[in-house]
């Protein structure tokens, strides 16, 4: 073996860190830190002795444990076992060992002991303690005499040990000194009146071993980890032997774990070890049987490791190679290798002890592909940020509405069309909403308590149902982009605010052609009723609507409780994603100067601005670069049943600078094509 120094680098290469080297007396500690996947084999002395053979290619030797069994004596005569539940207990052993002289342990146990950080009580104790340490399986001893008997007027006197959960209320006094109040979770190793010990955990002081003890029962077991795990956070009781159980324990580890105590109760305290064992094990756990294949190992590992050599390190494991046809092993894993259950698992075992150190560094080789362009999230994503530019912020509501909102927004009237839950959460959200606009409405009313402006959209699908040819209904999906302003005191200049920032949204989105148009009531349900009916307009592109603006109804307005004016838009994003163009056409800034020459006409209320627009624009031809409109008043000073349009007109060339006489002559002519309308009138 090497120094514990470079045992300790060794190890923490190739097994578990190593945190600590300390020499006591003429030996040495290694404190050792065990990862949870390999407690189940390594959370003891054999298995890190194992651990060390392999990695100094060292002869491995097991402790011995030679017994001598009165043949004549069964322990089936003394003892039986009884498991309630084989989920919580798969297996549960008892050897019955007489005679026994309890008495202080020899130094070189006691010596071991208190280096691991255990107080030596008496040789039965501490051997149990010992083969603990030793090989991983906590082992628990009984005083036989203590445990009650079935039949207590027989005169075979023939214990019964029973494995169950706790009542609740149920009590034990441990061998702690401490009594534990305990309830269903808590699982129980119990004899016929009363419990004997807190299964896995800690034994019961009614039946420990004193200095009286003559006749013994040797417990080993394994117990549900989940089970030992709850009962140990519950009673706020952690064990050496809780630990080990709570981590997984190999079944087959208790047939060797018995064989080692018995030894040395009989070698220590003068033992006579009665022939047999009470071994409850209703389902036997077997080795599993995992297929390697040798040429994934390299490209897994990044090395080629040789054949031989691959075969080699799995057998200094304690593994087994059945076979190996075309390259692909079959590989026998003992049951102590609780974490080895597919060949990825083999592979790493190959490669820490191969070494890391030894495989060398290469680069990953991938091909990097560009992901294929999502038009859906593009386009989304340009819509959310241009509208954030705008002042407005994104809201996500639910897809819900309820028997409250079919009313308001008279969606009763094409309630074949909405779409009603099966099973609703509640009656607020018992249809899928038909429309964005209710939920935003709803935003709108909530939020006006604490703001006094409200600039929101929302992008989100909506839904109803269609009747299909062959008259099953069906359910149809749309995706809506929804826009809400409001402020408090607005008045009408909302409606032509909104509508610039839909123009700024699909210019932006690369959109030409854009035309609003008189409102006609459509066979949309989502639309039905919603719309001031002298304040709204279809949006549409190159001829096919994609949408709508508008003001709110005031009836809707008064049934929300809501004061101020709401303006609203609601565009079909699947259609306005299809109209969205990258491509730009940029101009040159003309380096000629602009003049702005202000016109103010009145008009009979109800004249849509875009009939002014029209007419400016097409009396005023290439000249007059924009038009906007700065203000609408029919208040004191206009006569009845009219209202004043102020705009600004914007001359500029593109070639030239304009002379006031050419501009004057362009404004005149826009003049004379606007009062061409007998009830309009310019006023100069």
């Amino acid at each position: 073996m090497p120094t514990p120094e470079k045992l300790a680098e060794i190890l923490t290469l190739h097994s578990f860190e190593v945190e600590e080297v300390k020499r006591v007396g003429k030996d040495w500690i290694l404190d050792i830190d065990v990862l949870p996947n390999r407690a189940p084999d390594c959370f003891s002395h054999l298995g890190i002795a194992r651990e060390c053979a392999v990695l100094t290619n060292s002869k491995f030797q097991i402790p011995d444990s030679e017994i001598k069994e009165n043949k004549n004596l069964k322990a089936k005569d003394f003892i039986g076992v009884e498991v309630e539940n084989k989920e919580d207990c798969p297996r549960y052993t008892a050897k019955v060992i007489l005679g026994v002289k309890v008495k202080p342990s020899p130094k070189w146990i006691q010596e071991r002991l208190k280096v691991c950080g255990l107080e030596p009580i008496n040789n039965i104790v501490d051997i149990t303690n010992y083969v603990m340490l030793e090989t991983g399986q906590p082992i628990h001893a009984f005083d036989l005499d203590k445990i009650k008997s079935l039949n207590p007027k027989s005169q075979i006197q023939k214990k019964k040990i029973i494995v169950r959960r706790a009542k609740k209320g149920e009590k034990i006094t441990a061998l702690d000194d401490k009594t534990y109040t305990l309830d269903k979770d808590i699982l129980l190793i119990a004899d016929a009146e009363k419990p004997i010990a807190i299964a896995g955990i800690k034994g019961g002081e009614s039946t420990g071993i004193d200095n009286k003890t003559k006749n013994i029962i040797i417990e080993a077991a394994s117990f549900n980890p989940r089970v030992i795990r709850k009962a140990s956070r519950k009673l706020k009781l952690k064990t050496d032997a809780s630990w080990r159980f709570e981590n997984g324990i190999d079944l087959n580890l208790i047939d060797f774990a018995q064989k080692r105590v018995c030894s040395l109760v009989q070698k220590i305290a003068d033992g006579k070890i009665v022939g047999g064992m009470v071994d409850f094990y209703p389902k036997k756990t077997r080795p599993k049987k995992v297929k390697l294949d040798l040429k994934y190992v390299e490209r897994l590992l990044g090395v080629n490791i040789s054949e031989s050599k691959v075969i080699r390190i799995l057998k200094s494991l304690g593994l087994k190679i059945e076979n190996c046809k075309l390259k692909i092993l079959t590989v026998e894993v003992p049951t102590r290798r609780l974490d080895v259950s597919i060949q990825e698992d083999l592979i790493e075992e190959i490669g820490r002890i191969y070494g890391y150190e030894n495989i060398p560094l290469v680069f990953p080789q991938a091909a990097l592909i560009p992901p294929e362009k999502n038009e859906e999230l593009f386009w989304q994503k340009n819509v959310k940020d241009i509208l954030k530019e705008t002042g407005f912020s994104e809201i996500y509501n639910y897809s819900f509405i309820g028997e409250k909102d079919i009313s308001i927004y008279q969606f009763w009237q094409r309630k074949s069309a909405v779409v009603e839950l099966e099973n609703p959460i509640s009656s607020f959200n018992r249809y899928l909403r038909p429309s964005l606009i209710p939920n935003l409405l709803k935003n709108v009313k909530e939020n006006l308590k604490f703001f006094d402006e409200i600039k929101i959209f929302e992008i989100g699908k909506t839904f109803k149902k269609s009747q299909a040819s062959n008259r099953k209904s069906q359910i149809l999906e749309k995706k809506m982009l929804g826009g809400v302003l409001t402020r408090k005191g607005i008045g009408n200049e909302g409606f032509y605010e909104l509508k610039g920032v839909v123009e700024l949204l699909l210019n932006k989105l690369g959109i030409s052609n854009v035309w609003f148009d008189d409102y006609q009531q459509t066979p949309e349900e989502s639309h039905f009723g919603i719309w001031h009916p002298k304040k709204s307009a279809e949006i549409k592109i190159d001829g096919k609507e994609i949408g709508f603006l508008g003001e709110i109804h005031p009836n809707i307005l008064e049934q929300l409780k809501i004061a101020e004016k709401v303006f609203v838009f609601d565009l079909n994003f699947e259609k306005l994603k299809k109209f969205a163009c990258e491509e730009h056409e940029y101009q040159p800034i003309s380096v000629h100067p602009a003049a702005v020459r202000d016109l103010a006409v009145l008009v009979p209320l109800g004249t849509k601005t875009v009939e002014v627009l029209n007419i400016i624009n097409a009396a005023g031809g290439k000249l007059v670069r924009d038009v906007d409109l700065f203000d609408v008043y029919s208040g004191e000073g206009i006569p009845e049943g009219k209202e004043n349009f102020a705009f600004h007109i914007i001359y500029q060339a593109e070639d030239r600078t304009l002379s006031s006489r050419e501009i004057d002559k362009i404004h005149q002519k826009i003049i004379k094509a606007l009062e061409e309308r007998p009830a309009w009138e310019v006023r100069k």
